[in-house]
């Protein structure tokens, strides 16, 4: 399957974050858009909330400009944060009153929002979701249809 070069570099950077435990749903700097755009929490200044779909000014003007950031809009950025926090439990936008997970560096917490981010991503470049693994439960005749081909170690 042929993906972007903005999705590969994005599943990189969540990747890496996860496994080395630089994923912070909290953080500007280490939630999924802080990975995203390597560590830098600029983007925070497109909307007023953390969590938040609406753009403020800056962020609409960066919006009407075309404006990319890592190949994503400022409001792609702002779903894509959406979609993490919510996968990790927490209502929106975050405040100190709302839903959030007990423990919100639990790698089980993390996994969960990452798969609704992957998810996302992957509905936002048109492809299919690189993390559905259900098709090789799929059969005809009691046979599998598809072969997993990956080993793993």
């Amino acid at each position: 399957m042929k993906t972007s070069h903005r999705l590969d570099q994005a599943i990189q950077k969540l990747y890496s974050a996860f496994h080395n435990n630089e994923l912070h749903p909290e953080c500007c700097q280490q939630c999924a858009v802080g990975n995203i755009l390597d560590n830098t929490d600029a983007w925070k200044h497109l909307s007023d909330s953390h969590g938040s779909l609406q753009l403020n000014y800056v962020g609409l003007v960066h919006q009407n400009l075309g404006r990319k950031f890592s190949g994503y809009s400022p409001l792609e950025l702002l779903q894509i944060e959406a979609r993490f926090l919510k996968g990790c439990g927490y209502s929106l936008p975050l405040n100190h009153n709302g839903k959030k997970p007990k423990n919100p560096e639990d790698k089980n917490v993390l996994f969960n929002g990452l798969c609704e981010t992957v998810a996302f991503l992957c509905a936002l470049d048109g492809v299919d979701n690189v993390m559905d693994y259900s098709r090789l439960f799929e059969f005809e005749n009691d046979q599998p249809r598809y072969q997993l081909n990956a080993t793993i170690i």
